[in-house]
């Protein structure tokens, strides 16, 4: 008798881990046109906002790691009500996002991009990337994609895109007990070094139209 599988298992659910700067944004909003699925990535910050009566702005600041408080709690360590606060509003924030990216993923076919969604959704056998490119080509795309905006001398960006990774990987780890980038966590890396994305994406599409 062939096995029956839920209804979410028969969708296209996938996500995008990636390096700062390595195009893994543009490539998941492309992917998602490319097979006409939902895509979501800052979409998800609004819903947590709205889910926890918090300002978007600081939802951003926890999900995008610039304002947290992750720590283990060790035997020893004196916490002031002030930390025991923060880590607790960033506790709902995490739940908050588990709660709103399953709710995605059992509504639709889907891209999501960032947020942990390959280990929150890993019961649903989402098909997991991870975009990373070498440091050169990441600090030339952030420059291009920063012109107009707020200007950075190559160290600079060399410096920011070093400082939004370790973060990226320290809350990856606390929420996962995973290494962030680790290959053996995916289902496929791709360099985007030297590459332009919207010539790759035709491509990998073709894995999920087959």
């Amino acid at each position: 008798m062939p096995t029956c599988y839920p209804e979410v298992h028969m969708k296209k659910i996938i996500t995008i881990g990636r390096e700062f700067g390595s195009g893994g944004r543009e490539f998941g909003r492309r992917l998602a046109e490319a097979l006409e699925i939902e895509y979501y990535d800052k979409e998800i910050l609004t819903a947590i906002a709205n889910h926890t009566s918090l300002s978007e702005e600081y939802v951003q600041q926890v999900v995008e790691h610039r304002q947290h408080c992750l720590y283990p709690i060790t035997v020893g360590r004196s916490i002031s009500y002030a930390d025991d606060y923060l880590f607790r509003q960033t506790q709902s924030v995490y739940q908050a996002q588990c709660e709103i990216i399953k709710d995605l993923a059992e509504k639709s076919s889907c891209v999501i991009v960032g947020r942990c969604a390959d280990y929150i959704l890993r019961d649903y056998s989402p098909y997991r990337f991870f975009i990373y490119a070498d440091m050169d080509s990441r600090i030339k795309r952030c420059i291009i994609r920063n012109s107009g905006d707020e200007t950075y001398t190559e160290k600079e960006m060399k410096k920011h895109i070093q400082q939004i990774d370790r973060d990226r990987a320290k809350y990856y780890s606390f929420y996962t007990g995973r290494k962030w980038g680790e290959k053996k966590n995916y289902d496929l890396c791709l360099n985007t070094t030297g590459v332009e994305i919207r010539e790759v994406v035709p491509a990998i599409a073709k894995i999920f139209q087959d």
